[in-house]
């Protein structure tokens, strides 16, 4: 008894004592007291609070299985602030175990917590400089390496790559990593190729991070990406495999439906010839009623097969109930619209339409997501285009029936309404009496048929519901909503607005109806707005015209230049010069008709005569003249610098000087960046050396054709000095105006905008080459130079396994290459080395200087295009 009370007391004894031990003291029974009470306190808390918002930035996040799944969550701004309280505690309980268990082993993943916490919060640079201290002062290669981990992430998040390879690096000579840490590495390895877009690189990482996870939900959403990687790539075996394998540790309904879904596709329904088996098949999966919240998806994924079997109809009706089907994800209707714009765009070539359901495309997609930019990018070419299409149309309507008389304008207007009324009732007695031929129209609920055009009650029955609507607007008028519309004595706070909602007469062209939000009762204007819309006045008229004549010329370019359909701008451009055969866009309008006409092959020599008959002097004549010119960003470079050696002689008098620099230029270069400027100096120089009214002449030819704002603000203010009442001085001119609008700083930075027309794209981050340019004589004896570089590389770079090779881009040209770099810094710095430091009797001074770097990606381009002097423009420009 007494030894069962010693027993029982001994405890107690214990935790005692420990609760006397000092934070400081190391002793063994401290330290177990620290360790002990930080693990299950304050570090367990501030870990689970951790745990917690992971799972609900998992939870939160709606998986895109029409994408490939991203390997992390992406995490959601909007979590992050509904759960600040989290963090904060997190941080609160992770700070207690670092302050008052200070000799414990729990203080550095305590640190890493308070990491995360701000991670989280993305405050990055504290994260950082948290992690980048546990991988220098923690003892602890668990902790360190989860540190460095996670410090790559952010690092990835960030787009530092150069960082995050060095990161990368320094971990793969790390010995004793964890498994858990290991998983962790592979998942961030495969987010950093990811991020990168080196889809190549995501497989085998991913397979690593499987060899090592235990979580049955991981493992099953890896095995999905897997199967999407693979189908993608058309290995249509391996992604039946894997995504059967997705179905295994009991996966939510959603992703077990895509898997099924997708496995079915690669096995069977992409290649099968039974064409009713397949549509069967979509039609059971519809009919499932586990399925109701993926009938969009199933719609959309039949319409998919359809347009492959060239049901190009069916495929777009299919698409059109899709988007009409309720679902929880709104991107899948945005993939539904983008897939419809791009039948509008390249099978229809319907560029309104394709507007239309690019904007609904993109109402349905967040600016995070994968394909919003592209499509943004894409959209403002067709937004440009309906602009002007719809300012054409309309225009051209209005002005036609200016053209009547008042009897016959009110007997059209009063026809219009008439038709449009039909309109509306025949399509609400087709919207009742629709028939359900199949299950993919909206069903029919059981029991009964619901409304119907011959229904008595007067809401059941859409027809008589637009009637009534209708005789409504016919006899009080398109009447807002507002109390006691009927009474005469009204107070005045009661009186409709005096602007009311005016519809335009215009063709039907119209919006896709499935791309804008509808409503069931439709009203027509009233004769009265229709008829003020007429431009009966000629003042309104010649600006409409004006309107007109600008949207031909849009129109035209943009259908050649942006939208490649060189066919239908020689229609829009010859309808310009029919139509306004004085415009000052003639020149241009003749140079891309020449251009478009070039490229269909259909006599372009008509443009080519016309344009030197009628505008010998113009640029666009000049560029036709000297087709071997020039082009691009050399073109632009060369003429910048001599606009700048012009514009000096300018200011110094020197003014014939000047106009010989510039008109040279012109002749050499007709059409560049600097082409307006050049050309507005040269007027400048007129009004010095030649008389006012040549002057004044140019300068208002030069005010209907140029195109740069600055230049033309400033052109009209050189207008204005010599063009109002009293005495005209040409030397008055607003130099204020012309420093901001001619300065050669603004032109400086033209060479660097021709990048964008360059076949060769700037990326910094991506693995680069060093090249070395040799002749014929250099690269017969090239053995010597690689053996004196591999014994630089030896001496230099030892750790970096750099590799030598040869390509002949031509008989007299060759090029040495030493690979890989990380980035272009790298390749630079590599580069200054080699220049500095590497030398060898066989290499002239001047083949050494011709080297240059370039990226993986345009090093693909270059060896295709075989022009070095064109890359190394780019490259004087880029790096």
């Amino acid at each position: 008894m007494q030894k069962n009370i010693l027993f029982f007391l001994f405890p107690i004894f214990l935790v005692l004592s420990l609760f006397s031990c000092s934070s400081q003291k190391n002793s063994f029974t401290n330290r177990l007291y620290h360790n002990t009470t930080a693990r299950f306190n304050a570090y367990y808390y501030a870990n689970e609070k951790i745990l917690e918002l992971e799972g609900k930035i998992r939870e939160e996040y709606q998986e895109d299985y029409s994408q490939v799944l991203p390997v992390f969550y992406p995490i959601d701004s909007s979590t992050i602030e509904a759960n600040e309280a989290l963090l904060e505690e997190a941080r609160e309980m992770a700070s207690k175990a670092i302050d008052w268990h200070k000799i414990s082993k729990w203080v550095d993943p305590s640190y890493f917590l308070i990491g995360k916490v701000d991670y989280y919060k993305g405050q990055f640079e504290e994260a950082q400089n948290t992690f980048k201290y546990l991988n220098v002062n923690s003892e602890q290669d668990e902790v360190r390496h989860k540190a460095l981990i996670q410090l790559l992430k952010s690092f990835v998040d960030l787009g530092q790559f150069e960082d995050a390879n060095f990161v990368i690096d320094y971990l793969s000579k790390e010995t004793s990593i964890s498994r858990e840490n290991k998983k962790f590495l592979y998942k961030t390895l495969a987010y950093y190729y990811e991020t990168r877009g080196e889809t190549d690189m995501i497989v085998p990482s991913i397979f690593k991070a499987l060899e090592l996870s235990n979580d049955k939900a991981e493992i099953s959403r890896m095995h999905f990406m897997l199967g999407q990687m693979y189908q993608n790539a058309g290995l249509d075996a391996f992604a039946y495999e894997y995504y059967q394998k997705a179905l295994t540790g009991s996966p939510n309904y959603e992703r077990t439906f895509f898997a099924q879904l997708y496995s079915q596709q690669v096995a069977e329904l992409e290649k099968s010839k039974d064409l009713k088996r397949v549509r069967d098949y979509y039609d059971e999966l519809y009919k499932d009623n586990k399925n109701v919240d993926f009938r969009d998806v199933i719609l959309f994924e039949k319409g998919r097969f359809e347009k492959k079997q060239g049901n190009l109809e069916e495929a777009i009706r299919l698409y059109s109930l899709a988007v009409k089907e309720p679902g929880e994800n709104e991107r899948q209707k945005g993939y539904i619209y983008q897939e419809l714009s791009e039948i509008y765009l390249h099978e229809k070539e319907d560029f309104l339409k394709t507007k239309y359901y690019l904007d609904s495309a993109l109402e349905k997609f967040k600016e995070t997501d994968r394909n919003y930019a592209d499509l943004a990018s894409k959209k403002e070419v067709f937004d440009q285009y309906a602009k002007n299409y719809e300012l054409l149309t309309r225009n051209d309507s209005l002005i036609r029936l200016s053209r009547l008389s008042p009897e016959e304008q009110e007997k059209f207007v009063s026809n219009y309404l008439e038709k449009e009324e039909e309109r509306l009732i025949l399509e609400a007695e087709l919207a009742n009496k629709k028939e359900n031929t199949g299950i993919f129209e909206n069903l029919l609920a059981f029991g009964g048929a619901g409304g119907s055009a011959t229904s008595s009650f007067y809401w059941d029955n859409p027809t008589a519901i637009q009637r009534g609507a209708l005789e409504f607007n016919r006899v009080w008028g398109n009447r807002p909503l507002t109390d006691n519309w009927r009474r005469s004595n009204r107070s005045f706070q009661d009186n409709e607005s005096s602007e009311s909602f005016s519809p335009q007469i215009r063709e039907t062209e119209e919006a896709p109806e499935d791309s804008l939000a509808s409503t069931p009762i439709s009203t027509l204007p009233d004769k009265a707005s229709l008829l003020s819309q007429i431009p009966n006045e000629p003042e309104t008229r010649e600006m409409m015209e004006a309107e007109m004549e600008d949207a031909y010329f849009n129109l035209g370019k943009l259908l050649y230049f942006d939208l490649k359909q060189p066919e239908k701008a020689i229609g829009y451009l010859e309808k310009l010069i029919q139509e306004f055969p004085q415009t000052p866009k003639k020149p241009e309008a003749y140079y891309t008709l020449y251009l478009a006409s070039q490229e269909l092959n259909t006599n372009p020599q008509i443009y080519f005569e016309l344009l030197n008959a009628e505008f010998p002097n113009s640029q666009f004549t000049k560029s036709i003249n000297n087709p071997d010119q020039v082009s691009g960003s050399q073109a632009n470079i060369e003429s910048g610098e001599n606009y700048k050696e012009a514009y000096v002689y300018f200011q110094n008098r020197e003014y014939a000087t000047a106009r010989s620099i510039i008109r040279e230029t012109l002749n050499r270069y007709p059409l560049t960046k600097n082409t307006d400027r050049l050309l507005l100096l040269d007027i400048m120089i007129s009004g010095k050396l030649e008389s006012l009214e040549l002057y004044k002449e140019r300068l208002q030819g030069y005010l209907q054709q140029a195109k740069d704002e600055k230049l033309l603000d400033f052109a009209e203010e050189l207008l204005k000095a010599v063009s109002g009442d009293g005495e005209n001085d040409i030397d008055n001119e607003p130099e204020e105006s012309e420093d901001d609008a001619m300065s050669t700083e603004v032109n400086e930075e033209d060479p660097a905008d021709s990048l964008s027309n360059s076949p060769y794209q700037e990326n910094k981050g991506q693995t680069h080459i060093f090249i070395l340019p040799m002749d014929a004589d250099l690269a017969e004896n090239v053995g010597d130079l690689t053996a004196a570089l591999e014994s630089f590389h030896a001496e230099n770079y030892p750790n970096q396994r750099l590799r030598t090779g040869t390509i002949a881009i031509s008989r007299e040209l060759s090029i040495l290459i030493i690979s890989p770099f990380p980035n272009a810094a790298k390749s630079m710095e590599y580069k200054d080395a080699f220049l500095n430091s590497f030398n060898i009797d066989s290499l002239p001074e001047e083949i050494k200087n011709s080297s240059f770097v370039i990226s993986i990606e345009n090093f693909q381009q270059l060896n295709k295009r075989k022009d070095i002097d064109e890359y190394r423009s780019f490259y004087e420009n880029a790096y």
